[in-house]
């Protein structure tokens, strides 16, 4: 908490004494208040807590210490794809996904002045779905740990010609100026959530709706393995609506990939297709099991 801007301090320090005295409702999440994740917390869950983490690690964890009963963490954005570090970050957490929610991200920008700015503050990828307005502008893009974190910085800092790239809440907190709105180069941005928890969802609760499943797998170093682990959701008419690759360690030989596919275990399809990808794998975890929020296809 203490490496929140001064400005944010007080706020971080009230929402935590808040989520501790009823940590059954705290919901955790990465950012300052007045941060996307802040917004997409209250509206996920109107009546939870937000706890706001300094850090993504400090999100989870408080979630793996029943600071919180859940986190809120964003996983990938229709413009500037996935969110560095969280497919590292879910599998190691030892928590699970439990639900996710779709958000239409729009950024203003905000300063003390109404400028010119030399540099603009913002997370990396609020600064990439930005680029194109502040590239024309002349504006340096400099990364912040969160969105709103980087208003307060600049309301910390006190100079005129830095700015911030934030939602518009993150003004109104902290004091600024609402510059511009509707920054982001695409009308269409949107950002999705996945919400996390201590306990998985029972599949069987998700019956009657449109479900999801996320795992990671890490297929035998053998020729055409990826091929053949992933033939069984063809043959079984399983839809594979995501599929990543990232390497894990240094010897860049063993690669881990991270799936979404639509169904649920306890389907005899995705139970079939399931297994024969896990005789394919040296390695395979389902990190969760969750209604959909937006229809694919």
């Amino acid at each position: 908490m203490h490496s929140f801007p001064a400005p944010a301090l007080a706020m971080v320090e009230q929402m935590s004494q808040a989520a501790a005295a009823q940590p059954e409702r705290a919901v955790a999440l990465q950012g300052a208040p007045g941060c996307n994740s802040h917004r997409a917390a209250l509206e996920y869950a109107p009546d939870c807590l937000p706890l706001p983490c300094f850090s993504f690690e400090d999100a989870l964890d408080a979630v793996k210490e029943g600071k919180a009963d859940r986190a809120i963490i964003p996983i990938e954005n229709s413009q500037h794809g996935r969110v560095a570090d969280i497919h590292f970050l879910l599998p190691e957490s030892g928590l699970f996904i439990v639900g996710e929610y779709v958000m239409a991200i729009h950024h203003a920008l905000m300063g003390l002045t109404e400028g010119p700015f030399t540099a603009a503050y913002s997370h990396p990828q609020a600064l990439g779905q930005s680029r194109h307005y502040l590239r024309e502008r002349g504006i340096v893009p400099m990364a912040y740990a969160d969105t709103a974190g980087a208003a307060a910085f600049v309301r910390e800092q006190g100079d005129p010609r830095a700015c911030a790239i934030a939602p518009r809440l993150a003004a109104e907190l902290y004091g600024l100026k609402l510059v511009a709105e509707n920054v982001e180069d695409a009308n269409d941005n949107t950002t999705r959530f996945v919400v996390l928890a201590r306990t998985p969802l029972d599949p069987a609760t998700l019956a009657g709706g449109p479900a999801m499943t996320t795992f990671v797998f890490e297929v035998r170093n053998v020729p055409a393995a990826l091929y053949k682990a992933l033939g069984g959701f063809a043959t079984n008419g399983v839809n594979m609506t995501k599929l990543e690759s990232y390497q894990k360690g240094a010897s860049f030989a063993a690669t881990t990939f991270y799936a979404d596919i639509l169904g649920a275990p306890g389907d005899p399809a995705v139970d079939r297709a399931i297994e024969e990808l896990a005789f394919h794998c040296k390695y395979l975890r389902i990190l969760g099991t969750y209604r959909q929020a937006r229809p694919r296809g």
